[in-house]
């Protein structure tokens, strides 16, 4: 394999090299070349040292620009492999969303030591920003934005942007926002329309007076929804007095619902302690999994139990135990639909925490549909097989009942987390799994003991 290809098929060793030889240089313009996926593959390939060492032979904005290729967990444990003044010094260069993100991803202590060594306004507007829940409007906004009085005319407007080119280089600016003195939002204005507009024309003269504004605790959904129904790149975020404190960007948000829905899959999986990846520590990710994996197995001794209280009927009924795995697969699927569907309608807001009854009776309805389907056609297949009608009445049976108590489950259980302040993704994968494990077991050799004379004949 030659250097070039070995580059190609493994750029952490290249980085490495780089590294290890302090060629800056070389480094940025390699690193110029790999895809966002690439360079985060390579990143979670080196040593912790090597790690620290990449970013402080980057220029601090370079180390930035790098931390915003990686995922938000990958750059949390690359900025703590340097000091916190050396951190800060990356940090600032940042936008303030992406500031606050950064600092919230650290343990406690780290974020703690690089706040104390900000520049104060920073380290102040940053904390104020760590304060909102993530998934609001005030946790996903960016305080870089352009607000100008309504007598400006448009000609102050450019020579502003002149003067202070620098300082709005790193701004994404889209709109400018009109506002009094006291930063009550009163009016927007698309900076392309200013372009056009006569050099001697107030700002207040062409805005968009009484713009569509979010409060600081508007929720992921909501803003969802307002980008749904409004072609908007951004919308501005006011306190309670109506001033404008930040801004909300569609990319943003489009951000935020994928993160939240790799969340949600992952604590359907039982990765529940936050965000897991390969290149974490081996103590933090096993931590983290035994917190659930800890919990279930609890729950599966119980179904196991089960079965060894009914260990004579099993072993009468030999039959049974080829059609158990059955029962509580197909219970199981039946109740993830259920699961679905209420986290669904729970995000979209058509049915609340509190709807207990109505989901209740929503499900049992189609849980005796499909348990009576799905019964008829594994009873049947129990009775050609052994020729024993009693035996497809029994699994037939234990399948239909427990498909009926799995929807049911599956339906109301996100509600009821969700009441409580818990993740209702948390209803779904090894938790209800298990459940309805332990049910079919029940369900399917309580009806065999009952029968067992029929069955044995």
């Amino acid at each position: 394999m030659t250097v070039e290809t070995e580059a190609l098929s493994q750029p952490w060793i290249k980085i490495e090299a780089l590294v290890t030889n302090d060629d800056a240089s070389a480094l940025v313009n390699f690193l110029e070349t790999l895809s966002a996926s690439e360079t985060a593959r390579s990143i979670s390939r080196l040593s912790p040292t090597i790690q620290g060492q990449l970013l402080l032979l980057l220029e601090p904005q370079e180390a930035a620009d790098l931390l915003y290729e990686l995922h938000e967990e990958q750059a949390a444990d690359l900025i703590e492999e340097v000091t916190p003044r050396e951190a800060a010094a990356i940090i600032h260069e940042m936008n303030s969303d992406d500031r606050a993100d950064l600092l919230s991803d650290l343990e406690q202590n780290e974020a703690d030591a690089i706040l104390q060594v900000m520049d104060l306004e920073e380290a102040e507007e940053a904390r104020q920003l760590m304060e909102y829940p993530k998934d609001s409007a005030g946790g996903l906004m960016m305080t870089e934005f352009l607000a100008f009085p309504g007598n400006h005319t448009v000609e102050k407007f450019l020579e502003d942007l002149q003067i202070n080119r620098d300082r709005y280089s790193d701004f994404d600016v889209q709109y400018t926002f009109i506002t009094l003195e006291d930063k009550t939002l009163v009016g927007v204005l698309s900076l392309r329309n200013m372009l056009w507009a006569p050099r001697n024309q107030l700002l207040e003269k062409g805005m968009i007076a009484n713009p569509i504004a979010v409060g600081a605790m508007a929720s992921l959904d909501d803003l969802i929804n307002l980008f749904d129904e409004h072609d908007f790149l951004g919308i501005p975020v006011v306190d309670e007095a109506g001033r404008i404190i930040g801004i909300v960007q569609r990319d943003v948000v489009r951000e935020a619902t994928e993160h939240r829905s790799s969340d949600s899959f992952l604590k359907a999986s039982g990765i529940v302690g936050g965000e897991e990846l390969r290149s974490m520590s081996l103590w933090l990710r096993a931590r983290r999994r035994l917190s659930w994996l800890s919990i279930n197995i609890g729950l599966n001794i119980v179904a196991a139990s089960v079965i060894a209280f009914y260990q004579d009927t099993l072993a009468s009924v030999i039959a049974l135990a080829v059609f158990l795995p059955i029962i509580s697969d197909m219970s199981g699927c039946s109740g993830n639909q259920a699961v679905a569907v209420s986290i669904r309608e729970l995000t979209l807001g058509l049915i609340k925490p509190f709807e207990i009854v109505r989901v209740f009776f929503k499900e049992i309805s189609i849980g005796i549909i499909n348990g009576a389907v799905l019964g008829f056609m594994l009873g049947l297949v129990a009775f050609i097989w052994q020729g024993n009608p009693y035996l497809g009445l029994v699994v037939g049976g234990a399948l239909m009942v427990n498909t009926i108590v799995a929807v049911c489950l599956g339906g109301l259980i996100p509600l009821v987390l969700q009441r409580f302040g818990k993740d209702p993704a948390l209803a779904s994968g090894p938790l209800l799994t298990t459940v309805t494990d332990l049910c079919g077991f029940f369900f399917a050799l309580s009806f065999a003991t009952l029968s067992l004379p029929l069955l044995t004949n």
